[in-house]
């Protein structure tokens, strides 16, 4: 079966959908948010990580490869993705862990391995230096040929995946918001609004100013370089993975308020700054602004 037989299948939710958020903290300043719920896609490969699979692994079926090796943290949700993809779609997986194996496995390592992935180990030095032949040449000795998907995913066919998704919103807008990780989702994004639409990604990692250069990396790779997208850098929480009280109260109190559960280290971190920002009247009155609910919140 190929890729695109086994789509049939999968019964994904695309386009995925839009709900309203009616907030009297953005109302009174005569701002619109609408989440886009991509968070909603598909249970085992939400969001992003299945916009930016999805030509990975087309690319890899037309490779004639059918084993995919990636690299990611041991709570990478990246990690999981491709396993279940690779599950699903029929591949062989192999996943490439910073640092050492700590028995038992964590929830996302141990869904990883239900799904059939080899999980390897490498020393932190190692892993930076991981696209080298140094690193690569060892693991294609041990694992034989493979098709990598880099890292979080973001590659040219990340960003054409996830350029798709601006032709599902069928309203006008003035600011699409995501969350930013690796850059891949935000090179997309740039590529396909509308003109005159303003993307901004808020950075998870503290220090994230170098992304602009990786988002320029990626649009670039992928053929199309823009400059209608900023990055905002100062809603981090601390850093990746960094979830201090005050983030995990806003994620309670916009559940209680509007019924959405927040994944904490990208979506939440997105929302609590859009939020600041209108405060602050950085959207002037009557902007809509749409928001990428990039994944689901942990299991």
């Amino acid at each position: 079966m190929t890729v695109e037989s086994h789509l049939d299948e999968l019964k994904l939710v695309v386009p995925s959908p839009v709900q309203e958020i009616h907030d009297e903290r953005l109302e009174r300043h005569g701002v619109r948010l609408l989440l886009k719920r991509d968070d909603l896609i598909h249970t085992d490969i939400p969001g992003n990580k299945w916009r930016k699979l999805k030509y990975n692994l087309k690319d890899a079926e037309a490779a004639g490869q059918t084993k995919l090796l990636t690299f990611g943290g041991a709570y990478s949700n990246h990690i999981r993705a491709v396993a279940a993809a690779g599950y699903y779609f029929g591949f062989e997986t192999v996943g490439v862990i910073r640092g050492e194996e700590h028995l038992p496995h964590n929830p996302i390592l141990a869904y990883a391995a239900t799904r059939g992935m080899t999980l390897a180990y490498i020393d932190r030095d190692r892993y930076r230096i991981k696209t080298s032949d140094e690193v690569l040449g060892p693991l294609h000795e041990r694992f034989g040929e493979f098709f990598l998907v880099p890292e979080g995913g973001s590659n040219a066919a990340a960003v054409r995946g996830v350029a798709e998704l601006p032709a599902e919103i069928d309203f006008p807008y003035d600011v699409l918001c995501a969350p930013v990780g690796t850059g891949g989702t935000l090179a997309g994004l740039a590529c396909a609004v509308p003109s005159g639409v303003r993307v901004l990604g808020f950075s998870s990692l503290k220090g994230g100013a170098f992304l602009a250069d990786d988002v320029r990396g990626l649009q670039g790779v992928a053929g199309q370089v823009t400059d209608n997208w900023d990055l905002q850098l100062d809603y981090h929480f601390g850093g990746f993975a960094r979830r201090p009280a005050e983030l995990r109260e806003f994620a309670q109190d916009f559940e209680v308020r509007h019924g959405v559960d927040l994944e904490l280290t990208y979506v939440a971190k997105m929302l609590a700054g859009i939020v600041d920002m209108v405060s602050m009247r950085q959207f002037p009155s009557g902007s809509v602004i749409v928001a990428v609910v990039t994944g689901p919140p942990e299991a």
